[in-house]
C-alpha cells in the first residue's frame, strides 16, 4: 500500500538514525527524492527542520493526483464516486479479511463508473496505449525498470490506498519549509511537469525549478545523460555547508 503519512513519516525517521551516528553532522541533512516519493520529501521538511535542503526529481504530488486525477480533472461528481467505491470496499476487505487491488489514479469505464483493476499496467502494451502509459510501461515493465518485487511492475497498489491519499494533503504547510530551500527537477517533456511548476510558485523565495531540456518524467529517474547532477552537487554544497 501507498501511504502519505507513512511515506513521509519515513524520511523522518532516516533523519532519527542518521542523527544518531557519529560521523553525520545534524546540521547538514539533506533529502533527495524521486516522483511520488520526493512529494514526501517536500511535505517531510516543511514539518521537521532537521531537514535541511530538499531536491526532488520528476515529482509527483500523490495526493493531488489521487484525489484530483491527472492535471485535475476529475468532476465533483467523480472524486464523489471514488470515495463512494473506497468506502463500500473497505467494508468488503474487512469481511474477507484480504485486500483488493486498484490502480493508483482511479479510473473510470465507459458508463462512468469506477473501473477496478488487478494491475497499473497492462502485461502487454496495447498498439493504442496513450503516451503517459506507454513512457511508464517502457520503464517499469522492461529491464530499464522491472522488479518482480515492484509494485509499479507487477501489479497495483491495495484497493483503498486513495483513501488515506484524500484525507492527507501533502502541500498544506509549504509554505514553512522557509528559510531553508528546495531545488524541484522536471523536464520540459515531463507528463509531471505542472506539479513543481505550482509548488514553486506556492514558495517562489524558498524553491527553485530546473527544466531539464528534452527530459520526461521517467528519463529523471536514471539517465545518466540528462539529469543534471552538476546542479544538484551545487545545490547541496551551497545549502548544506
Amino acid at each position: 500500500m501507498g501511504s502519505p503519512d507513512i511515506n513521509t513519516e519515513d524520511w523522518s525517521a532516516a533523519v532519527d538514525f542518521l542523527g544518531l551516528q557519529k560521523i553525520v553532522d545534524r546540521k547538514r541533512i539533506g533529502a533527495q527524492g524521486i516522483c511520488g516519493l520526493s512529494g514526501t520529501a517536500l511535505t517531510a521538511a516543511a514539518a521537521d527542520s532537521r531537514i535541511k535542503a530538499v531536491a526532488t526529481a520528476a515529482m509527483y504530488d500523490m495526493s493531488r493526483a489521487m484525489s484530483r486525477g491527472y492535471q485535475d480533472y476529475y468532476t465533483r461528481e467523480q472524486r464523489q464516486k471514488v470515495i463512494d467505491h473506497l468506502s463500500r470496499q473497505r467494508w468488503i476487505d474487512a469481511e474477507r479479511g484480504t485486500y483488493a487491488r486498484l490502480s493508483a489514479e482511479v479510473p473510470f469505464d465507459e458508463n462512468g463508473n469506477v473501473a477496478p483493476s488487478n494491475r497499473g499496467l497492462p502485461e502487454t502494451l496495447p498498439a493504442d496505449a496513450d503516451p503517459i502509459t506507454t513512457m511508464f510501461f517502457n520503464y517499469y515493465r522492461t529491464r530499464r525498470g522491472y522488479h518482480p518485487r515492484s509494485i509499479n511492475s507487477t501489479t497495483a497498489w491495495t484497493g483503498t490506498t486513495p483513501m488515506s491519499f484524500f484525507a492527507f494533503q501533502q502541500m498544506t504547510n509549504i509554505d514553512m519549509l522557509a528559510p531553508r530551500k528546495a531545488l524541484l527537477v522536471t523536464g520540459s517533456e515531463a507528463h509531471s511537469r505542472y506539479y513543481s511548476e505550482d509548488v514553486q510558485k506556492m514558495a517562489p523565495d524558498t524553491i527553485d525549478l530546473l527544466v531539464a531540456p528534452g527530459a520526461d518524467h521517467v528519463d529523471l529517474y536514471d539517465r545518466k545523460d540528462i539529469i543534471p547532477f552538476g546542479k544538484l552537487d551545487e545545490f547541496f554544497t551551497k545549502n548544506l555547508a
